[in-house]
């Protein structure tokens, strides 16, 4: 008989602000993460504070922002009016206190729903605030969103504003780091959608003058771009696009300042006006895919009192511009109909580089009808879920039911080479988000190839139906696409192959964040009472020191080598990933073609001047001479 349980008023609790944010943090900051991708909730903390000084420069009050981060600490100073002295300690621990209730004052801001630093402060061990207003300050510390010390109001000679210092809790971000390249990233975001603002992180300055088009001419190679970027602004919307020669669409878009990294109603109605306005000035039925095909482009939207789909506002779900207001779709299509139109008529090379662009995509789309079809046919035929995938439970709606786009953020795809390694993972990972996808032998060096080796290579084509990303990567099926090689030279070539057919075919794979590398230890040292797993010589050293006696060291070479029940801890919360990212200097066609194109001296040069091969990863017999001539070989072939 099952045991009866009670349900009295002794089962109703009731939690304050702090306990509850600490016992849900993903419903305010999302996921938590360790820093080592861009959306992981230390990004987050720093976000929501930022949102507040931006909403001040907006409404005209300080021109300055200060970012500086040392050792996981994070202080931001900005210099708008200073929150009011006698409401400071409110501001920061009351939910639902916050000056963006107000909407005369905050009509179109950032945050909205005064949780932001509140959230921050409950998941920082430490976090102090400090408003100075006319020659007064007010400050107050906290832990853990408890007070620590509610200060006096002083006299000071400051300058008006908001300094804001937190420590996030490494309880919650276990090994938590700020990277930098994400920090700047996520500033430089703030600079472009607000041109004249001054943001200083660690001494460095960023400032944009022309918006949008800024952002474009810095995270795109302006060469490669079919014609000159195509810059619109008006009252709440701001446009850059132009169309480059790469697969696939890249977008940069952002609401009321907020980067929208998922998108939402805003960019998809960007995206039908596009189309709807390049039919209607070359007046033919261009289909949208030859239209969108390589587009690249930024659009920011301003909206009263925005609807996100989540706490992290990732995604918006407004579609009205505000109360009074048409709709977004109406908003963005009558701005794109009249100003993009506008400027093909006054730019008639630019107009005719744009057709270009589309009847070339359509050639090319119409060449691979065919084969695409046929390649779909042979997926079908090589039954390749159990073949090739090993797909997680939540594709197959066990256990409570969730929406596809739930499915997608918890479920991750590890790409694998070989049985061994692939065995080994599939043994250990976690049936129920975590999916495995098992490759044949080297893939094909795709470098200057078209789009038919997508279909036509099987490996590639069922690679990509594995993932749902034969039409666009909208549908793709996992959040975190992971590639899982052996930690030796073909390991690292089947990486680098791998890199170039997700850079060559999928950039936009790339650019919003779902690519990682994973990484696994290379040693393990123990004796009878520990063991260590070291994923670097420094790490190995460590461990060896912190042993007594002569303790067993075993190098892992491949995954195989690697038992499941080791692997289920390097693969669990505590995975490390390596993102793979994009830096926006960088000119991605010129570097794949040194690595992965035609065998050169400099790279001939590159190769032995860099390399390292550790003595326990030669072969029997093998000299330093002899590994280097291997490698340039392994680099000729690729």
């Amino acid at each position: 008989m099952a045991e009866q349980v009670t349900y009295t008023e002794d089962n109703i609790r009731s939690l304050d602000w702090k306990e509850h944010i600490r016992m849900r943090p993903g419903m305010y900051i999302g996921k938590l993460g360790d820093g080592s991708s861009a959306d992981d909730g230390i990004y987050i903390l720093l976000k929501e504070v930022i949102d507040n000084s931006i909403d001040e420069y907006v409404m005209g009050h300080g021109r300055q922002i200060e970012v500086n981060i040392s050792e996981g600490e994070v202080r931001i100073r900005d210099y708008g009016r200073g929150i009011p002295l006698g409401k400071v300690v409110d501001c920061v621990s009351k939910i639902n206190t916050g000056g963006k209730y107000d909407s005369k004052a905050f009509k179109k801001s950032v945050g909205l729903n005064g949780v932001g630093t509140k959230a921050v402060n409950a998941l920082s061990n430490y976090f102090k605030v400090q408003a100075v207003r006319d020659g007064k300050t007010k400050v107050a510390e906290f832990e853990k969103g408890e007070i620590l010390k509610d200060h006096r109001i002083s006299k000071t000679k400051d300058e008006n504003g908001t300094l804001i210092v937190f420590r996030p809790d490494d309880s919650v971000f276990k090994k938590y780091n700020f990277r930098m390249d994400y920090v700047e990233n996520q500033l430089w975001n703030y600079a472009y959608l607000n041109a004249g603002l001054k943001i200083v992180v660690n001494g460095k300055t960023l400032v944009s003058k022309n918006g949008l088009l800024d952002l474009l001419e810095r995270k795109t190679n302006v060469e490669n771009l079919r014609y000159p970027i195509i810059h619109l602004k008006d009252d709440d919307i701001e446009v850059a696009m132009s169309h480059g020669s790469q697969y696939g669409e890249v977008y940069f878009s952002f609401v009321n300042g907020q980067n929208t990294t998922q998108g939402g109603t805003h960019l998809n109605a960007f995206k039908e006006a596009v189309v709807d306005t390049v039919q209607r000035h070359f007046n033919k039925s261009y289909d949208r895919r030859d239209i969108l095909s390589s587009i690249v482009a930024a659009v920011s939207v301003k909206v009263e009192e925005p609807v996100f789909e989540s706490q992290t506002k990732t995604k918006l779900g407004s579609t009205d511009i505000g109360p009074k207001g048409p709709t977004v779709r109406t908003f963005i299509k009558n701005f794109l109909n009249e100003k993009l139109d506008n400027f093909l008529h006054r730019n008639p090379e630019a107009a005719k580089a744009l057709e270009k662009r589309i009847l070339q995509s359509k050639r090319e789309r119409e060449e691979i009808a065919g084969i695409k079809k046929l390649a779909n046919q042979r997926a079908k035929k090589a039954n390749l879920h159990n073949k090739k995938l090993r797909d997680c439970r939540a594709h197959f709606n066990d256990g409570p039911r969730k929406t596809a786009e739930e499915i997608r953020l918890a479920s991750t795809i590890f790409i694998t080479e070989g049985d061994s390694a692939s065995g080994s993972i599939t043994k250990a990972r976690d049936v129920q988000t975590q999916a495995v996808f098992s490759l044949r032998g080297k893939p094909l060096n795709t470098f200057n190839l078209t789009k038919k080796v997508v279909y036509e290579n099987e490996e590639f084509n069922l690679l990509q139906h594995a993932l749902n990303i034969e039409d666009t990567i909208d549908d793709l099926r996992y959040n975190r696409v992971v590639i899982a090689t052996d930690a030796d030279v073909d390991g690292m070539h089947i990486r680098l192959l791998l890199l170039t057919f997700f850079l060559q075919f999928f950039p936009d794979l790339v650019h919003q964040g779902h690519l990682y590398i994973l990484d696994t230890p290379l040693f393990r040292v123990r004796d009878k009472q520990k063991t260590f797993y070291c994923y670097s010589e420094e790490e190995k050293q460590s461990a060896i020191k912190q042993l007594r006696g002569k303790p067993e060291i075993t190098r892992f070479k491949g995954l195989g080598e690697i038992s499941p029940g080791e692997f289920k801890d390097f693969i669990n919360e505590n995975i490390r990933l390596d993102p793979v990212v994009i830096d926006p200097e960088t000119d991605l066609e010129k570097v794949l073609s040194y690595y992965m194109g035609k065998n050169t001296p400099s790279r001939q040069e590159f190769i032995i001047d860099n390399l390292r091969v550790e003595k326990d990863e030669l072969e029997e017999g093998e000299t330093l001479e002899e590994a280097a001539a291997g490698m340039e070989e392994a680099q000729a072939v690729a």
